[in-house]
């Protein structure tokens, strides 16, 4: 049965590390959110350890400087893993042998700049690429939009490497937007290949458990999907914030009985945990 907690650091001392996710926990994509800063800071001034396990298809560095140009302290976090890390990682080791790619990103660059230091190019036809580079959507995009891109990918039989799993993203005012794993999964719908990145899939947990060194791991997250499903997955315990992607779902109703319902909507396993934001 889940557990509905007022103030994280109830339970924070019974793990070796807690595991956070970007949006929808720390910040809206735009600023943090309220007494998040303040919450980290004296969950580390207590001895816990903190990380950051992000669906963001751009590498670690970036994602981490755009959480301390937001406020938060470098010093919070021992890791920023990102599902865009780990792909760039499996390119740049040789795991991923395709080397012509054409990408599919939320701003004009963000590709270029995310393959920086691999031997890979873009190409600006699907016809001259070996695969797909998921690694965003413009803000207000949907799937339709990229219906010519997705049946071009089709006819050639190429893979689509999704860096960016998740399905929705919140952003401020409340505002919930397509994210990239809607547009892979329409793909696999029509019989094509995708490889993921992230959350909840096992591999990029177990990496980050390898690089933390630790057994009893807590992840907090907004998403049942990706942060509850892998956490539970890979044996961790997990906490359900309330104030992320289903806000709106919270805010007037039971919280117990709304979760209830989102869980047996979804036909998945309730969180350990469940708090109204991150304190």
């Amino acid at each position: 049965m889940t557990k509905i907690l007022d103030r994280i650091s109830r339970v924070a001392s019974k793990y070796d590390a807690i595991v956070l996710d970007q949006y929808g926990v720390l910040h809206d994509g735009s600023s943090p959110y309220a007494g998040a800063i303040d919450c980290l800071c004296d969950l580390v001034n207590q001895g816990i350890r903190l990380a950051v396990l992000s669906n963001s298809g751009k590498r670690s560095a970036p994602n981490a400087a755009r959480i301390i140009n937001m406020g938060f302290s470098a010093s919070l976090f021992e890791v920023v893993m990102t599902s865009g890390e780990a792909l760039w990682r499996d390119i740049s080791n040789g795991t991923i042998v395709e080397q012509c790619f054409f990408s599919i990103e939320s701003c004009t660059g963000d590709a270029a700049k995310w393959a920086e230091g691999l031997d890979i190019k873009f190409e600006n036809s699907v016809q001259t690429a070996q695969a797909i580079l998921l690694m965003g959507l413009p803000d207000g995009h949907s799937t339709i939009q990229w219906n010519d891109v997705l049946n071009q990918a089709l006819s050639a039989k190429l893979p689509i490497y999704c860096s960016n799993p998740d399905l929705s993203s919140p952003r401020a005012g409340g505002l919930v937007i397509t994210s990239p794993g809607v547009l892979a999964h329409e793909y696999i719908k029509h019989g094509g290949k995708v490889v993921f990145y992230g959350k909840p899939h096992r591999v990029i947990f177990d990496g980050l458990k390898q690089l933390l060194k630790a057994d009893r791991l807590l992840m907090v997250g907004d998403s049942l999907d990706h942060d509850i499903e892998g956490g539970h997955a890979a044996g961790w315990d997990t906490l359900l914030v309330q104030s992320g992607l289903y806000a709106s779902d919270f805010i007037t109703n039971s919280h117990g009985a709304t979760l209830s319902r989102i869980v047996a909507n979804k036909g998945c396993k309730p969180p350990t945990y469940l708090i109204e934001a991150l304190k």
